[in-house]
């Protein structure tokens, strides 16, 4: 009884862990996205000395 309640479990966690895409991938957007924000924060970094 015990052993299927842990096999139910393991193949239970096992169907949620695989990823849509790749870890690197995941990483890679991730990276970029920060990088763009970055780019829009120095975008604005005069603007409230102009006025």
């Amino acid at each position: 009884m015990v052993a299927a309640v842990v096999q139910a479990a393991q193949e239970g966690a096992e169907a949620a862990a695989h990823l849509p895409i790749s870890p690197v991938a995941f990483g890679l957007l991730g990276f970029g996205g920060l990088v763009a924000m970055l780019l829009v924060t120095y975008a604005f970094r005069s603007v409230g000395t102009r006025h």
